[in-house]
């Protein structure tokens, strides 16, 4: 079939190095136009137009898939079929079904469970035991078309976001293969999703990955590890500054410590929860590079009765919840 696929960051490479070594023509990839990264704030494009512009490949970058000038260039290709994997735009009704077999997304969960932009953070932080993936045919629902196929992941005790997501991404880009063989063989139906056990996972902010001491360590341990590597998983210190947080181990010896009250060891650093204590692992002052906790707590001369997150363990709410808002195709 000819194809164009649709992805944006590095999580969709899998699928597209995937794609290209099928019996499969990817004619032209859309992803979203280049955006200013690192500290000097330069604009470098995505990760899918890296990889397509060195295997030769066109690149649509529009600054909106509504764009008239991209829509007739996507007439002209002509595609049998759009797989999409976290692209990062709303695709328009009109552009549904231009190709012969619709737009088939690549979503990271088992439909339909956790619908929208961030399915395995939210599985890491709601402590599931297994998750996956899903093809299927996008409509304007959110992550509401029927399935074409499904995998299993069984999420590990100490999975961060990224660890699960890259395992997804690869075993998910043999599922789109599968699945887009099976369209053009003619020999599969997708099925409608259940109405029962859906769930929503908007896109996380940099308020959600807040730490809440006056959480149980378990949640704390898993919101970190689900924040993990982003937003970044963060807490304030006494004079206000931000420390981000890498993910901590569990520390049921340790009950005496209040909410956010921080001990430091010469080789560990205990801060207290709701529960018991969590043993902090790397740290991330601001404007410097990732360190152990051990050597933070050295070099920055806390004194006596440290307290983190004092704000947050005041009012004890806030974060994201396992419900609610839009997210992108």
């Amino acid at each position: 079939m000819r194809l164009i696929f649709a992805g944006t960051p590095a999580v969709a490479l899998p699928s597209l190095d995937a794609l290209l070594a099928s019996r499969h023509d990817v004619v032209a990839v859309i992803t979203r136009p280049a955006a200013r990264a690192g500290r000097g704030r330069t604009l470098r494009p995505s990760p899918v137009a890296e990889r397509a512009q060195a295997e030769g490949i066109e690149v649509l970058t529009p600054a909106s898939p509504r764009d008239l000038e991209f829509q007739a260039r996507l007439r002209e290709l002509a595609p049998d079929a759009v797989p999409v994997v976290a692209y990062g735009a709303l695709v328009p009704a009109d552009l549904l079904t231009l190709p012969t077999h619709g737009w088939v997304n690549l979503h990271f969960s088992v439909l339909p469970a956790w619908r929208g932009a961030a399915p395995v953070q939210y599985a890491v932080m709601a402590g599931d035991e297994v998750t996956g993936a899903s093809t299927f045919q996008l409509e304007k629902g959110l992550d509401t078309g029927p399935v074409y196929g499904t995998l299993t992941e069984t999420i590990r005790a100490r999975d961060t976001a990224g660890d699960l997501l890259e395992r997804l991404s690869v075993a998910g880009a043999e599922l789109l293969v599968r699945t887009l063989d099976a369209l053009e063989d003619g020999v599969i139906t997708p099925v409608p999703q259940p109405q029962d056990g859906i769930s929503l996972a908007p896109s996380l902010t940099v308020e959600d990955a807040r730490v809440r001491w006056s959480h149980p360590a378990l949640a704390v341990d898993r919101r970190i590890r689900g924040c993990t590597p982003a937003p970044g998983a963060w807490t304030s210190l006494p004079d206000g500054s931000r420390l981000g947080l890498g993910p901590v181990t569990l520390a049921p010896e340790v009950t005496d410590l209040a909410a956010g009250e921080l001990r430091a060891g010469r080789k560990d650093v205990w801060v207290g929860t709701a529960s018991h204590a969590v043993r902090l692992g790397e740290v991330r002052p601001a404007g410097k590079k990732p360190m152990s906790a051990a050597d933070w707590a050295r070099g920055a001369r806390l004194g006596e009765s440290v307290v983190l997150g004092a704000v947050e363990n005041a009012d004890g709410a806030g974060g994201a919840g396992i419900s609610g808002a839009e997210a992108q195709a």
